[in-house]
């Protein structure tokens, strides 16, 4: 969907101006797996005008496969409105504009089956649940465990505002069941399901072979078959992984590019404490981005990052600019600027060395020279 982002802070009211810009969960996380290198196809409807225009040129030039996207003439592409402020602040404001829209009419007889079920990873979230009765078939139906279906990963990502007329809680819990791989927040499965801790989450989701809950700052939990590939009554093995230190721009589209960096160290066969690296530092390119979309981040840098051991990565600060500036690239530049002064300043020593010992004695203090006299004697 296209979004519309505030030119300044503020209430939506005393907004003068807006930015056009793209989002959806799923667009999100889209953008970041193809940035990761990886070959991304969206499946989705947007209007037959100009917003959904823009999205299919704005997802094209993420480098998002949208052959698959279908073009309704009928029903406009869903848009909507924010604050510039975090959605847990207060004052928070968000204005969807999505009933009716092309998206809505995504249901079990117009979504493209040979283009969902063609990756290697079907990716999946609780807002298009959330858009009308034909999404939430659609997605029972894709949630249904059937043999050969792509790995199935869902994303909970509980949108409030969308579920006005309707009990959030036991559809997406359901929902979330049906899946292979589910992303959570911790205040997420509060809100929803009364539920406190990563343990306790666990204990009602343990169907799926693999489950983040997301702590925010905390870190993330992820519980994970043991190395026989068995999960067990104690819901398999827990890896805890911290994020850096961030600082935060805007926080919109964190949990989308969280879920592109883990799916993306799945898809490539990492060890769990990887795919969480992995995931922070694809969260932390959305944080300290304006916008939906998670800043371009070098994979090579990526993992240069993830392969820092645990004190490094302790250290580890990210800030706005980080994905085009390296973090460490100042250490590097001003490391860079010590040693070529240090070779200059050896050069010049060695020149003065190679001048007559008069020239020299005339520069030199009394002390020294009275040293080097020494020095000398003592040769002698």
């Amino acid at each position: 969907m296209t979004a519309f982002l505030p030119s300044r802070p503020g209430p939506l009211a005393d907004v003068p101006s807006f930015t056009r810009s793209v989002g959806g969960a799923e667009a999100n996380t889209a953008c970041a797996l193809a940035d990761a290198g990886h070959r991304v196809r969206w499946v989705g409807r947007v209007g037959a005008d100009a917003f959904g225009d823009h999205v299919v040129a704005a997802l094209t030039a993420r480098g998002v496969d949208v052959s698959a996207v279908q073009r309704d003439p009928h029903r406009p592409t869903g848009i909507y409105f924010r604050t510039a402020t975090d959605r847990s602040a207060p004052g928070h404001e968000v204005v969807y504009h999505r009933a009716g829209s092309a998206a809505s009419a995504l249901g079990p007889h117009t979504a493209d089956r040979d283009a969902v079920h063609a990756g290697r990873v079907l990716h999946l979230t609780g807002v298009t649940a959330a858009l009308s009765a034909d999404c939430l078939a659609l997605m029972r139906d894709l949630t249904a465990r059937r043999p050969g279906r792509p790995l199935l990963s869902f994303d909970v990502n509980h949108r409030p505002a969308l579920w006005r007329h309707a009990d959030a809680g036991p559809v997406l819990l359901d929902l979330a069941r049906g899946a292979d791989l589910v992303f959570v927040g911790h205040d997420e499965a509060r809100a929803l399901w009364d539920l406190h801790g990563a343990r306790a989450v666990r204990q009602a989701l343990p169907e799926p072979d693999v489950l983040v809950v997301k702590l925010g700052p905390g870190g993330a939990v992820v519980f994970h078959p043991d190395p026989d590939g068995s999960v067990g009554c104690g819901g398999g093995v827990v890896t805890v992984e911290r994020p850096p230190r961030v600082d935060c721009v805007d926080a919109t589209g964190a949990g989308d590019a969280f879920a592109a960096g883990f799916l993306s160290a799945v898809l490539r066969g990492l060890p769990v404490r990887d795919r969480l690296r992995h995931g922070h530092l694809r969260a932390a390119a959305a944080l300290t981005e304006p916008g939906d979309l998670a800043a371009r981040l070098d994979p090579v840098h990526a993992d240069r990052l993830v392969a820092l051991d645990d004190g490094a990565w302790g250290r580890l600060r990210l800030g706005p600019g980080w994905t085009r500036r390296p973090p460490g690239a100042a250490q590097d530049h001003r490391a860079g600027q010590a040693r070529e002064a240090g070779q200059a300043q050896e050069a010049r020593q060695t020149q003065e060395a190679r001048r007559t010992p008069g020239a020299r004695a005339a520069r030199e203090s009394p002390q020294s020279r009275e040293a080097r006299a020494a020095q000398e004697g003592h040769t002698r």
